[in-house]
Parts: C-alpha cells; structure tokens; sequence
C-alpha cells in the first residue's frame, strides 16, 4: 500500500482514528503514516497535506546566514560556513558553497512534487466541496507550485518543468532543462490560474490568495525583463554569457523586450492598484523622525504597516522557530548575541543626506559627523556609534549604564586617575563575548524587535518575514516605466515612497533617474532578499558584489578638562574620528567572477540526471 508521510501529522493526528481489523498484523497501518486514499478522501487531512507544501517557505530570510551576505549589504562574522565560497567566487558544482535550506535544488523539487501531487489528486477529490474547498486547495497548490519554480528560475535560470508525480517502475526519470521562456511561461500560467482559483476566497494569515499570485507574478515578469535575461544585452556585458553554447537555458535570444516590460508593467500595475500601500498617498516628506517611525512600523509589521504584508511567514510563541531568532543572530556582543550578518560601510555611505544629496568622506562636515543628518530609514535599519538600544543585561548593566552602541575605542581614566583606552562593548576586544563582535562596526537593526524584554538567547521575537510585500510592487511598476519611458509616473511613485521616508522629492532624469532608483530601491528593500538578485539582473554585479567589504573604526578621544570614568557616547566630553577601512584580506577577500550571475547546478544532481546542461562558467 502507498503511504504518504505527512511532516504536518501533528496538526492532522487528532482528526483520524486508527482501527484494527480482525487483529490482523499485516493489516495494521503505522501510526505515523496516513494511506494516500485516506489523505485525498478527507477534507481536513487534503488541506493539511497542502499546508505543509508550505513548509518549504522554512525561515524564510531570518536564517543564522542571511543572503544579504552575499552582497554590498553586509559581511557574515563567522568563519566555515560557506559564504566566502560565493563572494569570492570559488563556487563550483563540487562545492557551491552556502545556499538556503529554502532554496536547494532538491528542497525545491520535494516541493513542487507535493504539489503535483496535490492538483493531481484534487482533479477528481473524493470529498464534499464544502465552500468550495478544492478550488482554493487547487489554487494554493497552484501558487506553490509557481513559487518554488521561481526560487529555481531566479539562482538557476531555466529548469526542468515537471508538472506530475513520477510513480515507482517509470523507464526514465530524468528531464533536461527547460528554456527560460518555457519556465516563465509555466510560472506565469500556474500563477493566473492560482489567482482565479483563489479569488474571493478567504485564507487564514500567511496561506496564499490571489493578491500574492499577482505580486509573484509581477517580481517574475520584472525579472523576466531584465538585462540578464536578454541575451543580446548579456552576450554584451559577458564574455562568460556570450560564450555559452545554450543561451536559451537563462534568457530570451529573441523577441521583444519591449513587449516583456510592458507585460511587467500590466503585472505590476495590477498590485498597485490593491491600494495596500502604507501611507503612500502623501504629497510631501514627513518629518524625519516619522520617517523613522513609518519605516519601523513597516518592518515590524505594526501599526498599520502590516497592510502591506501580501504574503509572509509568521512565527509564534506557540512553536520555537528559529525565525524568531533574527535579534539574537544579528544582534551585538556586547548584548550576548552573535553578530551573524552586519552591515559594510558600502551601505552605511549610499544611505542620502537628508537633503537628498549623497553622503562623501570628502566633505569635512560629512567625515566629521557621518551619522547626522541622514536619511531617516538609516537609523531604523542600522545600530552604529551612539545609537541607543536595549538596556543591557544585569550582568552588563554596570559598564553601560546608558545602554548605548558602543562598537570604537575611547580614552577613559581608570581608578588611578591615568588615562587609558576602553574598548566598546560591542567590538572584537569586548569583555564579552568579543568572538561575536562585529568586524564592520555596525550592527544590524531592521527587523528586530525593540522590545526590552526580548535582549536575551531564550526570547524568541514574533516579527514576520515579508515574502512578498507591496512595495516590492510598486518598485516593480517604477522600473517598468522607466524602461519604457514613461519618466513622470516613474518620478511620481517614487517621491511616494521617499515621502513617507522623510526625503524629499527627486526630479532627476534620463540615466541620472535609473541610479536614483536603484539606489532608492536598495535602501527601502534592505536585507529583503532584494539586493542580491537586482546587481544580478541590472548586470552591475562587477562593481557592487565584488567590491571589497569595508567598515567603520571610531576613535573617541577626551576633549581637554574632561574626565570620564564609565565610558558614555558624549560630543561633549569626546572629539570622535571616524576612518572606513578595507576588512582583511584574510577574513574575506570578494571578487566577482561573471559565472556568479547563476548558481551551478551541484556535481550531485548532474550524476543523478545526465540531461542536464551546466551554467555558463562552470565545467560540464
């Protein structure tokens, strides 16, 4: 008899009973194991096995390693984990380094399997449709299916489409890779039909509906669009790409690539038009400290910002995930956390001035003061220098009564009145925990709950991540229109989400447009997953990831006169120095190698299916 293994047996088990017949032993079924008729004729137990198709969302971008890694976002703080395998462009089929739990080829094809699986059993259900059931099941199997296939076609390019559950006995159970047009042309088509099976239906918190479907399908026309994907363009950015002999594996070598922006410009335009924005419908910049606030509320998904959340994993005290995690994974040292992903100066210095110019170490009032008079996002993403946070432990408490970021070095005069240096609480020579302090002298800070009370590794926090959220569609629409043209309503969209910012409107045009954007993006998206495929796709890889990792050294020292004991970020008792500096060579030294636009498809499942074609740059 076929079994069926449902990771979710937990949420089905107390739906089923189990009888024995004529106490005969061969006839028993296991208790951790559901028979497949028995799944597929019960309404509770079809919808469970769906739900746990979702089950491969894991995390989702709150994992001890964090794709922004991987980018001019931030540097990962400890060693062995097969991040510099990527950056510094050693990735190959034997070892590709560091991927996802979410994202491996094979998590990605169990996937897509339970949901063949699912439309296949639920053409014929042998269950009552009570409110019509099946057709959101179909529609959730549907946008799962499209999902996972997205994750393959944005790191792999174009893969193999199977759309049934291959069955023990089957002569060949290999399939080479579909071109990419073939794959978008699948993912768009599931995502269609999900978002009409789906429509008007109500669906409990973080299950798919159709105002998902759309946002999926506008991020995968936007892709669609892109430089990278458009082979005359990346045969004339890459000697890599323009070398391989099967292009149209991972992009279109004909068509209309105006006809494809249009086509992302309808997909996105249909998000758009949700109105699940928050606060998008403002004429001019807040002030700065509700700019601070309105970005707060969006990433903690409070206070209305939760509106724009189109899809998201959520995380509850009820179930230990390690998504609730992130603050302890990211957080300082000098609080007992780990400092897993912190942010490089590359970022810190591409946040604008508040009067919407660029920040430059050339301008002394800048290099003297770097972290005033930013862009308010900046100080809701970002802990640096003097920034206030949590109270610190007890234990901490008493050589930190302010409860300040501390990540430099500061003159302080010890007990026999002489003057030495302190090193911060936050930094590789901290008295705690100084394995854990940051290399760059930032921390991260977007995403983690401000909450006092959640400073320790037992408190798990129950911010959710934004799978997909409606900004991500708008800016999916501004660069539609900037392909096309189409400037002013560009512009228009874009000072929309400045102004809820707090910066002021851009009136720039032509080229100059295309990097405002581009940055704009970068800053809003930070640590959304974003970064990483937009320099792949925009093809601005070379100078973006493979630039060198950088970071911040601060010098506090004692103005004349003054005396300080306990060290306390003050401009009135310390002049403070602030010097970028290149992070060693030694810990990870970046470089950009043009076969990194894709991942290589792993030596093992080249052996397990010889009918696949490798990426370009990697050997066959």
């Amino acid at each position: 008899m076929k079994k069926v293994k449902l990771l979710a047996l937990a949420f089905v088990a107390g739906l089923v009973t189990f009888t024995s017949c004529n106490d005969d032993f061969v006839n028993t079924e296991p208790l951790s194991e559901l028979s497949q008729s028995a799944v597929w004729s019960d309404a509770a137990l079809a919808e469970a096995f769906v739900t746990e198709i979702y089950a491969g969302f894991n995390n989702g971008g709150f994992e001890e390693q964090s794709l922004a890694s991987l980018t001019d976002e931030a540097i990962f703080t400890h060693p062995g984990r097969g991040i510099t395998t990527i950056t510094e462009g050693r990735s190959n089929p034997e070892d590709i380094g560091w991927v996802s739990t979410n994202l491996r080829w094979s998590s990605m094809y169990s996937r897509i399997r339970a949901a063949n699986l699912a439309l296949e059993n639920l053409a014929e259900p042998k269950f009552p449709n009570t409110n019509n059931i099946v057709e959101r099941l179909q529609g959730e199997a549907k946008f799962l299916r499209a999902y996972y296939y997205h994750q393959l076609a944005r790191y792999y390019g174009g893969v193999p489409l199977i759309d049934r559950a291959y069955g023990l006995g089957e002569d060949d159970y290999m399939a080479p890779r579909n071109t990419w047009a073939e794959t978008v042309n699948f993912i768009v088509k599931d995502l269609d039909e999900a978002a009409t099976l789906l429509d008007g239906k109500k669906l409990a918190t973080g299950r798919a509906t159709k105002e998902a479907a759309l946002a999926l399908k506008s991020r995968i026309l936007t892709y669609a669009a892109s430089d990278l994907h458009d082979i005359p363009t990346a045969k004339a950015k890459s000697a890599t790409i323009a070398n391989f002999a099967k292009p149209e594996l991972i992009g279109y070598v004909s068509g209309s690539r105006t006809e494809r922006w249009e086509k992302a410009k309808a997909a996105s335009k249909a998000v758009v038009d949700l109105n699940r924005g928050f606060k998008l419908n403002l004429t001019e910049p807040v002030s700065p400290q509700q700019g601070t606030t309105n970005y707060m509320d969006l990433s903690l998904a409070r206070n209305g910002g939760q509106s724009e959340l189109l899809l998201a994993r959520y995380f509850t005290d009820a179930k230990p995930e390690n998504g609730g995690r992130i603050g302890l994974y990211n957080g300082p040292n000098g609080y007992n956390n780990w400092a897993g992903n912190t942010p490089v100066q590359l970022l810190v210095d591409d946040y604008e001035m508040m009067d919407g110019t660029k920040f430059d170490w050339k301008n002394p009032a800048h290099a003297a003061d770097p972290y005033a008079n930013r862009d308010p996002r900046f100080a809701a993403s970002i802990l640096y220098e003097g920034s206030p946070w949590k109270v610190r432990s007890n234990a901490n408490l008493p050589k930190d009564p302010a409860s300040q970021i501390q990540t430099g070095r500061y003159e302080v005069i010890n007990a026999a009145g002489q003057k030495v240096t302190h090193f911060g609480l936050d930094t590789r020579n901290s008295s705690i925990e100084d394995w854990n302090g940051s290399y760059t002298g930032y921390y991260f800070r977007k995403f983690t709950d401000p909450n006092p009370a959640i400073v320790d590794q037992n408190t798990r926090q129950q911010i959710p991540w934004p799978i997909l959220r409606y900004t991500e569609a708008v800016f999916n629409y501004i660069e539609a229109n900037l392909n096309l043209g189409n400037e002013a309503e560009a512009r228009d969209w874009l000072n929309k989400i400045r102004f809820r910012a707090g910066m002021p409107a851009i009136t720039a045009t032509g080229q100059a447009l295309v990097e405002k954007f581009r940055n704009e993006k970068r800053i809003e998206m930070v640590y959304e997953e974003q970064r990483y495929h937009d320099a792949r796709r925009w093809m601005i890889a070379p100078s973006t990831l493979g630039r060198k990792a950088d970071g911040i050294q601060v010098v506090g020292t004692l103005k004349p006169g003054k005396t300080v004991n306990v060290y306390k970020y003050s401009k009135e008792n310390y002049n403070y120095t602030y010097t970028p500096f290149l992070i060693d060579p030694g810990k990870e030294n970046r470089a950009w190698a043009d076969k990194l636009y894709f991942l290589p498809i792993s030596r093992a499942e080249e052996n397990r299916n010889d009918k696949l074609v490798q990426n370009p740059g990697y050997t066959q």
